[in-house]
């Protein structure tokens, strides 16, 4: 599990299509090569498909970035005798959060390899006082770069507020 993850409210424009944005949290790219702690419930490891599965409360964090979710399922890509982690999956009320930025969904799949993370489900993102909710949100955790897609909404504020 080399690195996690991500941010949307209330808002009164709607857009249909999708809406590009910069959604990568705290302002900087995402340090991956930081350790992972993560705590649960409990904890089930099954070596013949190469899955580990935290359940129940689990908090997971790395740096100041944050997760919590009912459900992470990490798959690993076991090649020359090494675990190395390639997809993180988080279901059950998903909530990243990173400094005051925070992004939440019905589910996240993070790909370790490609550094892309995909919320999902009644996706919500704030930043400071920026929202923006969607159906669907993919992020370059290296680059901060996304989109949100699937009824698009937001409220766009002028500089002087």
């Amino acid at each position: 599990m080399r690195a996690l993850y991500l941010g949307l409210a209330l808002v009164f424009l709607g857009f249909g299509a999708t809406a590009q944005t910069s959604v990568g949290f705290g302002g900087v790219a995402h340090d991956a090569s930081q350790p992972i702690e993560v705590t649960s419930d409990s904890l089930a490891v099954d070596q013949s498909t190469g899955e580990a599965v935290f359940a129940g409360n689990v908090i997971i964090m790395q740096g100041d970035l944050r997760m919590a979710a009912g459900e992470v399922r990490v798959v690993y890509a076991g090649t020359d005798g090494r675990n190395d982690v390639q997809t993180v999956v988080a279901t059950g009320g998903v909530l990243v959060t990173r400094g005051v930025d925070a992004a939440e969904g019905a589910r996240a799949e993070y790909d370790v390899i490609d550094g892309l993370l995909t919320l999902s489900g009644d996706v919500l993102v704030t930043q400071g006082a920026t929202a923006i909710s969607g159906d669907r949100m993919v992020v370059n955790m290296a680059t901060g770069n996304g989109t949100v897609e699937g009824r698009v909404r937001t409220v766009l504020q002028s500089g002087d507020q």
